[in-house]
C-alpha cells in the first residue's frame, strides 16, 4: 500500500484548501470541488460540511477514487471511510487548524452530519 511522503504530508496538511476530483463511474474525472483538509498523524482526512447528501461527497461514492491537489501535491487518492475512530482527533485538528474563521464555522464541521462524512484519503 503507498505511503504518503513526509513532504506530502506536511504540504497538503498544511494548505489552506485544496482541490479534490472524483472518479465518475466511467472513469472520468468529475469537476474539482474546493474543500479543507487536516492531518492527522501519518494520514490526511476531508469532511464534507453538508453531510453525505452534498454532491461532492455521493460523487465519491461512485468509485471511491479520484485526485487531488493542494500545496504543490498532485496525487490520485482513494477515499476510505473512517467509522468513527478518529473523529475526536480532527474536530479537534479542524478547531486548531482553521480557527481563524468565526465558531460557527467551526461548529458546522464538527457536527454530527459533517462527521458522518468524514474520509481518510490514501494515497495511490
Amino acid at each position: 500500500m503507498a505511503m504518503w511522503t513526509d513532504d506530502e504530508l506536511r504540504n497538503v496538511g498544511e494548505a489552506e484548501e485544496f482541490q479534490l476530483a472524483s472518479l465518475r463511474r466511467d472513469g472520468t474525472t468529475r469537476e474539482p470541488v474546493t474543500i479543507w483538509v487536516v492531518r492527522c498523524g501519518n494520514d490526511l482526512y476531508v469532511r464534507s460540511v453538508n453531510g453525505r447528501t452534498a454532491s461532492w461527497f455521493c460523487g465519491v461514492q461512485d468509485r471511491h477514487e479520484g485526485h487531488i491537489c493542494a500545496g504543490g501535491v498532485d496525487k490520485d487518492v482513494s477515499f476510505v471511510e473512517t467509522g468513527g475512530d478518529v473523529d475526536d482527533q480532527l474536530d479537534a485538528a479542524y478547531a486548531v487548524k482553521y480557527r481563524h474563521y468565526a465558531k460557527s464555522i467551526i461548529d458546522h464541521i464538527t457536527s454530527s452530519g459533517a462527521t458522518a462524512a468524514t474520509l481518510k484519503l490514501a494515497p495511490h
